[in-house]
This record gives structure tokens, C-alpha cells and sequence, in this order.
């Protein structure tokens, strides 16, 4: 009990609080001796260009990266899981891209899909043109590939866990009846994984909000519109001190999660009822 109270105490303090603190300026003009305006800053929001750029590709992006990286992950999660030799070394290789620093594989991602990067080298060898992906259309499939590579071996490891947690007996029950591998796989493996499944979704779409790291430092503050997310949009409001617009965009954010997690929760809750 002490140590949960320990805990509650310094999520309030260091993210309740403040964030309820900032949020009195989405409904102000301005930071400082600002007059109440009411819902002025969510109507402007929801018409400046920028910010619905920046929420149309946030949004393409989650539901493009999230389902592939999730698939990919438990893909790779039941192969290992049927290794028996080496299980522990192919763990560790996936697990790589967790401890590297994002900074320095910017370095590799600019090396690779640069305008003349390791890609172009190859295409050009072949007679096909050079594409400057990260200034293309193409370059939100580039920030889906990374995504996917930072974050498969986390999600591996969630999904490895929860295979391990599934009673061996419930497969050679299936099998003794004369189901599948197909069958088995969509009557036992995927309903008995979907609380993790559901943490697995809720770690991953936190995980895509942090993506802007990656991109900021490939691309900077104004990228391709294909890639100019949310986090650009409050970034640049940030540099530019309009708290009002930031703070309201970031509750606007607060609002669409917090339903969407308690859904997702929810929906646990009712498959192990």
C-alpha cells in the first residue's frame, strides 16, 4: 500500500497536476493575464491546415504501423517459440534496436534512404531512378519501417510471454479432436491472448506519439507534409510560445486516448468475464 500510494503521489504531481495547471490556457487568449475565451481555441484548431495536416497523418500512420508492427511481432514471437536451440540468441537480436540510441541510427536511416543513399545506389545499378524518399510521398512508409523496427522486439517479448502463459493442454486437446494449425491458432491462441494483445495495442500506440524523435531528427522542423505530424504541429507552437493553441491541441489528444484506452480495457474485461 505504501508503495502505491508512493507511486499515485508522483503521477499527480508530475502529470495530473501540471497537466491540469496548463490546460486552464486552451481556454485563454493568451499565457500571461489572458481573458477566458470559452471554446474559441478548439474552433480555431479544428480550422487551421496545419494542425488537421498534422492529425490526418498522425492518424494514417497509428492505423498503418500499429497493425503491422503488432502482426509482425507476434509472427516472430510464435516462430521463436517453437525454437528449441538459440531461443535465447534470436531474442537478443530483436531486442537490439531497443538499446541503441535513436541518434545514432539516424545516421543509418539517412545512409539508407537518402537521395544518394544505399537505395538510390542499388535502383540506379538496376536502371531505375532515383526517389528522394524522405521528401516523397513514399516517406511515411519510411517512418512505418522504422516504427516497426524500434518497437517489434518489445512487442515480441509481450507476445512470447503470453504464448507462455497458454496451457499446453488446451493444443493437444484441439489436436486430439482434429484441429489444425490454422484452427488452433484462431480458437485458442488468439482468444487467449487478448489481454496482452491489448496492452500490446495500448504500448504501441503510446509508442507511435514517440516516433517524432526519429523523424524530427531525419527531417527537422518543417518535413514533407506526408510526414508533418501532430508533434511537429505542437513543437512548432512550442517554439513559437502559443501555450494557447498547445495546450488545447494536447487536450484534444488527452480526450481522444482516454476513451479509446478505456475501451480497449473494457473490452478485456469482457472476454475474461
Amino acid at each position: 500500500m505504501p508503495y502505491l500510494l508512493m507511486g499515485f503521489t508522483g503521477f499527480t504531481l508530475f502529470y495530473i497536476w501540471p497537466f491540469i495547471l496548463s490546460a486552464k490556457y486552451a481556454f485563454t487568449d493568451k499565457p500571461a493575464n489572458g481573458i477566458f475565451v470559452g471554446l474559441k481555441n478548439f474552433i480555431e484548431l479544428f480550422h487551421s491546415k496545419p494542425y488537421l495536416l498534422g492529425l490526418e497523418n498522425t492518424l494514417y500512420f497509428i492505423c498503418i504501423s500499429v497493425p503491422l508492427a503488432m502482426s509482425i511481432s507476434l509472427l516472430l514471437a510464435m516462430l521463436i517459440n517453437r525454437v528449441e536451440k538459440y531461443k535465447a540468441v534470436f531474442t537478443l537480436i530483436f531486442m537490439i534496436p531497443l538499446v541503441m540510441p535513436s541518434g545514432s541510427m539516424v545516421f543509418f536511416w539517412k545512409a539508407l534512404f537518402s537521395k544518394k543513399g544505399y537505395i538510390n545506389f542499388i535502383l540506379s545499378s538496376i536502371g531505375i531512378s532515383s526517389v528522394n524518399w524522405l521528401e516523397s510521398t513514399s516517406s511515411i512508409y519510411v517512418i512505418v519501417l522504422i516504427f516497426i523496427w524500434k518497437n517489434m522486439g518489445y512487442n515480441m517479448i509481450l507476445f512470447m510471454v503470453g504464448l507462455h502463459n497458454i496451457p499446453k493442454m488446451y493444443y493437444e486437446a484441439a489436436s486430439i479432436d482434429g484441429a489444425g494449425a490454422v484452427q488452433s491458432f484462431f480458437k485458442i491462441t488468439l482468444p487467449e491472448l487478448i489481454p496482452t494483445t491489448v496492452l500490446v495495442t495500448i504500448m504501441s500506440i503510446i509508442n507511435s506519439f514517440k516516433i517524432f524523435k526519429e523523424v524530427y531528427l531525419l527531417t527537422g522542423n518543417y518535413p514533407n507534409e506526408r510526414i508533418y505530424m501532430l508533434q511537429h504541429f505542437m513543437n512548432n507552437m512550442f517554439y513559437a510560445l502559443n501555450y494557447p493553441k498547445l495546450t488545447t491541441a494536447t487536450c484534444v489528444l488527452v480526450l481522444v486516448i482516454t476513451p479509446l484506452v478505456y475501451f480497449l480495457l473494457w473490452f478485456e474485461r469482457r472476454q475474461r468475464e
